[in-house]
């Protein structure tokens, strides 16, 4: 048998914990890494290269390091959500939750809702949702959902615009936290959430959606397809 050197975890920890506070205070393009080494209080860039490599490696351990319990709770009302047969806000409530339940959590929940919002808000910020392995929790609670929702509202990505204003709300929660009591505001973003993935659609958005589908695949005016539409941005 062999003794497994832990010496290096506190200052693996040290530097994530300080890349969390200044990545939610600054944002992730305004803090270098030369900050977060001096912040964290250790002597060099050395410990940062060598647990992290990056700036992109201490982002993706932020979110393995938060997403793990997200990924956990989200598919425990998920579970609970296809036994039951829920409605729109039941499937809202397994979205925001188990994101909402890092607003009272100590060792960075906040920070991370923070970064999670900006990566998720940013042009391509669908791209963050594919993090982990495939399928996750967002995978299936897209698939669960879909079905309770119009065909068009699926069709225009509202999935999406859920996400994005869930993690935009919860990110603005955190940084004017910390808050006593959180379930009002949770509440409400689950109406708001609710409330947009069941918005009516108009005939004149539905009017531009084909032609905007029609410009995309090169045919003329005409009925449009019937297939499964893309969840990502229009």
């Amino acid at each position: 048998m062999f003794s497994v050197d832990r010496t290096t975890e506190p200052t693996r920890e040290r530097i994530l914990g300080a890349a969390e506070v200044l990545f939610a205070g600054r944002g992730i393009d305004g803090v270098s890494l030369r900050e977060i080494t001096r912040a964290s209080g250790t002597k060099n860039n050395v410990g940062l290269q060598y647990h992290f490599k990056d700036r992109d490696g201490v982002v993706r351990a932020i979110l393995t390091k938060h997403l793990g319990t997200v990924e956990e709770r989200r598919a425990a009302l998920l579970d609970r959500c296809q036994a039951e047969q829920p409605d729109l806000r039941a499937m809202s409530g397994a979205l925001i939750e188990p994101l909402a339940a890092k607003l009272a959590e100590e060792n960075g929940g906040p920070e991370f809702l923070q970064i999670y919002a900006e990566l998720v808000n940013r042009p391509r910020g669908e791209e963050v949702l594919a993090f982990g392995t495939r399928p996750n929790s967002l995978d299936r609670w897209r698939t669960q959902v879909a079905p309770l929702m119009d065909p068009e509202a699926v069709r225009l990505h509202r999935r999406f615009t859920a996400i994005r204003l869930a993690t935009a709300e919860l990110g603005r929660r955190a940084a004017s936290g910390p808050h006593g009591d959180d379930r009002l505001f949770v509440g409400h973003l689950i109406d708001l959430v609710t409330a947009v993935l069941a918005a009516p659609i108009s005939a004149e958005t539905v009017r531009l959606a084909d032609e905007r589908d029609q410009k995309r695949s090169g045919i003329g005016p005409g009925p449009r397809s019937t297939g499964t539409p893309q969840d990502a941005p229009g």
